[in-house]
């Protein structure tokens, strides 16, 4: 629908990568939908592809790599499922889980609920750890990438 897509352009949202590790292989995704659910216990929710979700599930746990406003080149590339996942700078998370350097925030979740929505997967996880980075976070409106004004 042309109407939903042109007043979706008009939303601000933060830019994420969701990861996840199976078999000592990093599978990850960008994605523009990541959502606290609770505060107690802590919760986030993230929209992601029907693969990746599979291996969400498999592994049981997942990341999601709050971009910082000098990662739009990392955005892109996890939104083209860039093979060479295993060249990018990233390290491990507590429990193994890929942490991209350079976020400007970082959540290791355990699997809580999967739920299929239209193309998406909605997955909903417990937060086992989080930190904060001094990177301001990564801004995505009108399909384009921006810096906030604030942050």
């Amino acid at each position: 629908m042309r109407s939903f897509h042109s007043a979706l352009n008009a939303t601000v949202t933060g830019v994420t990568v969701v990861t996840t590790r199976v078999g000592g292989r990093p599978h990850g995704q960008t994605v523009t939908t990541l959502s606290s659910i609770s505060d107690e216990p802590p919760q986030l929710l993230v929209a992601v592809s029907p693969e990746l979700a599979a291996a969400i599930v498999e592994r049981g746990a997942f990341a999601a790599n709050v971009l910082g406003d000098d990662q739009a080149r990392v955005a892109e590339a996890f939104r083209a499922c860039d093979p060479e996942f295993l060249t990018r700078d990233w390290w491990p998370f507590g429990g193994g889980l890929p942490r991209l350097n350079g976020a400007a925030a970082w959540f290791e979740c355990s699997l809580a609920r999967v739920v299929p929505a239209g193309e998406r997967v909605l997955v909903m996880g417990d937060v086992i750890r989080a930190a904060r980075g001094s990177a301001r976070p990564l801004a995505y409106v009108r399909r384009g990438y921006a810096a906030p004004l604030a942050a």
